[in-house]
């Protein structure tokens, strides 16, 4: 998760910079560029704390989850303005993006063991009585 968040980050600061601005919702009221080297800088700065501060990763999952959240609208707006970018260029391939966002979210939740103490927590719970 880590790597992946700072290849994306490098990604928005960099090669797939124009790309990311495609995303960005005609209705947010910042500059696309503005939008997309901050959400990068964070997403390098998630990924960095992944991979190199190990006893923090619950924090950070938590944070690259709210991430992946942030940015649903955009990816959103992608589909609904049938905006290409990123070889998705039909509404189908537009869709099967937007099923993709909430995977990984729980990727996120997940390989940080966020997941596995909200099933912990359920089931001290029901198992209290």
């Amino acid at each position: 998760m880590g790597s992946a968040l700072v290849f994306a980050g490098t990604g928005h600061l960099t090669f797939a910079r124009s790309e990311f601005q495609a995303q960005v919702p005609t209705w947010v009221p910042l500059d696309p560029d503005f939008v997309v080297v901050a959400s990068g800088v964070v997403e390098v700065l998630i990924g960095l704390g992944l991979v190199f501060w190990p006893s923090k990763k619950r924090v950070f999952g938590w944070l690259a989850a709210g991430l992946f959240v942030a940015v649903f609208p955009g990816n959103i707006s992608q589909w609904l303005t049938q905006t290409d970018a990123f070889g998705l260029n039909t509404d189908s391939a537009r869709a099967i993006r937007l099923a993709f966002q909430p995977l990984l979210i729980l990727w996120a939740l997940w390989s940080t063991g966020l997941l596995g103490d909200v099933w912990r927590k359920r089931a001290y719970s029901k198992n209290k009585f």
